[in-house]
C-alpha cells in the first residue's frame, strides 16, 4: 500500500477525532456553555450538517485542483476553525466553528478516498478505502478517549487546541508524502461526472450508508452519559469504554475490509442485522454494567464491519465519477449523523431516558438490512436479464447487448 494511502488515514484521524470526541465532552461542555446536554447535542447535529452541505460542493468546487493542493487547503480550514472555536465566548461561536470544520472536514474526506482509490490497483481499492477509513476507526480508539481525558483534566477547549495541532501536524506530512501535480479526475468535468452517478443502485446504497451510519452514531452520541447515569460506570472509566468501542470498530474494520470485495451485500445484510440485534440489547439491558460493556465492544465490531463496503462499492456502481460518488457518500454518512443524534435528542426530550437512543439505533439498522435486501434483488434481477439469451428477431428485448450496458450497473 503507497504511504500517501496511510497519510490521507492520518488526515482522517486527526479531523475524526473532532467528529466523534464530543460524545465525551457533552456533560463538560454543556455545564461550561451554559446550556442542557440534547442542546450540546446538537453540536453534533451541526457538524454533521456541515459535511452533508459540504462535501458534494467542495467536491464540484476543488475538483479541478491538484488532490494535495485541495487536501491541504481543507486541513488548513480545519485548523482555523478549531483554533476559533477553542477561543469561542460562547455557544453560537462555537456553532458556526462546528459547521465550517464540517464543510472543510467533508471536502477532505472526498479528496482523500478518491486520491487513495487512485494510488492503488482495482483489486486493492477496497483495502485502501479501509486503510483511509481506518484512521476514523482509529479516531475512536485513541482520539476520543484521549479527548475525554484532557476535558476531564483540563476543559473541553484543551481538546479542541490538541485537534488543532495534530492536524497541523498531518498537513505538513501530507505536503511532503502525497504526490503534487494535476489529477486525474481534474480532468474530467462535473457535467461527466454527474452522468456517471445516474443509477438508482447507487442511490440505494447512499441510503444503506445513512441507515448504517446513523444506527451506529445515535447510540455512540449519548454512550457517556448513558453510562454514567444508566449503567453505573464512573466518570473515570468512561474514556476507556469508549476506547474499547474503538477497539471493536478496528477489528470490525479488519474484516470488512476483507469481505467488502467480494461479498460486499453479504457483508452489509449480516452487519447491519447484528447492529440491530445488538442495539436492542443494549436497550434492554442499559441497567447492568457488564452487559452494557460488552455490548459497547460488540456495537464497535458490527458499527464498522460495514464501512469498507459501504465505502468501496459506490465506486463499483459510479467508476465514471470518481471524485463526487465519493463525496456525496460522505453527505450520506452524514444525513445518518445529522438525523439519528436529532431523534436521540427527541427521545431524551421526551422522557424516554438514555437507553432510548438504542432503539432508535436498532430501528434505523434494521431500515438499513431491509434496504440491502432490496438491493440485491435489483442486482440479482439485473444479472438475470444479463443472462439469459438475445432474441435477434425482438427489436425490443431486453438482453440486446446495447440495453445490457443500463442494466450491468
Amino acid at each position: 500500500m503507497p504511504p500517501a494511502v496511510y497519510i490521507v488515514g492520518l488526515g482522517i484521524f486527526t479531523q475524526g477525532t473532532s467528529e466523534f470526541m464530543l460524545s465525551g465532552l457533552l456533560p463538560g461542555m454543556a455545564a461550561d456553555l451554559g446550556v442542557s446536554i440534547p442542546d450540546a447535542g446538537l453540536l453534533i447535529s451541526a457538524f454533521a450538517i456541515g459535511m452533508v452541505v459540504g462535501a458534494p460542493l467542495l467536491a464540484v468546487a476543488t475538483l479541478s485542483w491538484p488532490r494535495r493542493t485541495a487536501l491541504v487547503s481543507l486541513q488548513a480550514a480545519f485548523v482555523v476553525a478549531h483554533v476559533i472555536g477553542a477561543l469561542a465566548p460562547g455557544y453560537g461561536v462555537l456553532f458556526v466553528t462546528r459547521v465550517v470544520s464540517a464543510l472543510a472536514y467533508a471536502g477532505y474526506w472526498g479528496v482523500a478516498v478518491a486520491t487513495a482509490v487512485a494510488l492503488v490497483p482495482p483489486a486493492a481499492k477496497a483495502k485502501a478505502v479501509a486503510v483511509v477509513a481506518g484512521g476514523l476507526t482509529l479516531a475512536t480508539v485513541v482520539g476520543v478517549p484521549a479527548g475525554t481525558l484532557l476535558s476531564q483534566y483540563s476543559s473541553w477547549r484543551a481538546a479542541f487546541w490538541a485537534v488543532a495541532a495534530a492536524t497541523l501536524v498531518s498537513l505538513v506530512c501530507t505536503l511532503l508524502v502525497v504526490p503534487g501535480g494535476r489529477s486525474e479526475a481534474g480532468r474530467t468535468s462535473v457535467k461527466a461526472e454527474l452522468r456517471g452517478m445516474a443509477r438508482p443502485q447507487l442511490w440505494l446504497s447512499y441510503a444503506v450508508t445513512a441507515f448504517a451510519f446513523g444506527a451506529v452514531i445515535v447510540t455512540f452520541s449519548y454512550l457517556a452519559p448513558l453510562l454514567t447515569d444508566v449503567s453505573g460506570v464512573s466518570e473515570g472509566w468512561v474514556p476507556a469504554v469508549l476506547a474499547l468501542f474503538g477497539v471493536g470498530g478496528m477489528v470490525g474494520l479488519a474484516i470488512g475490509g476483507r469481505t467488502a470485495q467480494a461479498h460486499p451485500l453479504r457483508t452489509l445484510g449480516l452487519g447491519l442485522g447484528a447492529l440491530a440485534l445488538f442495539s436492542a440489547l443494549l436497550a434492554l439491558t442499559a441497567g447492568s454494567t457488564v452487559v452494557v460493556i460488552a455490548l459497547v465492544f460488540l456495537l464497535g465490531l458490527v458499527g464498522y464491519v460495514t464501512n469498507p463496503a459501504l465505502q468501496s462499492r459506490v465506486f463499483t456502481l459510479a467508476p465514471a465519477a470518481p471524485t463526487l460518488v465519493g463525496a456525496t457518500n460522505t453527505a450520506a454518512f452524514n444525513v445518518g449523523n445529522t438525523l439519528a443524534p436529532l431523534l436521540g435528542g427527541l427521545t431524551i426530550d421526551a422522557g424516554l431516558g438514555y437507553a432510548s437512543v438504542a432503539w432508535v439505533g436498532a430501528a434505523l439498522a434494521a431500515a438499513g438490512a431491509l434496504t440491502v435486501l432490496w438491493a440485491g434483488r435489483l442486482q440479482r434481477a439485473d444479472r438475470d436479464v444479463v443472462s439469459e439469451p438475445h432474441n435477434p428477431h425482438n427489436p425490443h428485448d431486453p438482453h440486446d447487448p446495447r440495453e445490457r450496458t443500463h442494466a450491468a450497473a
